[in-house]
């Protein structure tokens, strides 16, 4: 598959099954995807990969941080959509005296996407998933986030499954986004 078609036909998989990418095909998409823009090439991402059991220890964080009636066991049972997650955590340097913390954020942003355009041109589905419970304590102690880090949510990776396949595209003209310096608007 080549860049244009894999960016026309990625789409978020909602429905993952068995199996998911090993970790050595994982390692080898993930260093290719590493060779998104970075000024500086700070790095400021890592990556942590939650498989098999360990799904279950995140839900067991993720169910802490639930409130109201059925929440807890709903929270518990989001990892297991999916065989890998893989946790997304952005490791800033506020104090670089060359390259702001947005772009640190751009090129952390910019490695995950590459790694989704990735992960589907080589036949397996993804969605990055995020929500409130990337703040609370238990998570971030569940997951490994540090003082200063971030976590930005789970790539759910996997095979996608039956089900129906992302939503179309809705029709869009660039053109609306677009002007030349200088020309009318």
């Amino acid at each position: 598959m080549d860049v244009m078609e894999a960016v026309l036909t990625r789409r978020s998989a909602t429905r993952l099954v068995p199996p998911a990418p090993d970790d050595a095909a994982l390692l080898e998409l993930i260093q290719a995807a590493s060779a998104a823009p970075d000024h500086g090439l700070l790095r400021p991402w890592r990556l942590v990969l939650v498989r098999d059991a360990q799904r279950e220890l995140l839900g067991a964080a993720l169910a802490e941080t639930a409130t109201g009636a059925g929440a807890a066991e709903r929270a518990r049972a989001k990892p297991l959509r999916a065989p890998l997650l893989v946790s997304i955590v952005f490791c800033p340097r506020p104090d670089h005296p060359r390259v702001p913390v947005w772009e640190q954020l751009a090129a952390t942003v910019s490695v995950v996407q590459n790694l989704h355009l990735l992960l589907h041109s080589r036949g397996w589905g993804a969605i990055w998933r995020t929500g409130g419970a990337v703040d609370a304590p238990a998570v971030r102690r569940c997951v490994g986030v540090g003082a200063g880090e971030q976590l930005l949510g789970w790539l759910y990776v996997g095979t996608p499954g039956n089900g129906p396949g992302g939503a179309p595209r809705s029709g869009f003209d660039a053109r609306t986004k677009v002007r030349t310096l200088g020309a009318a608007a």
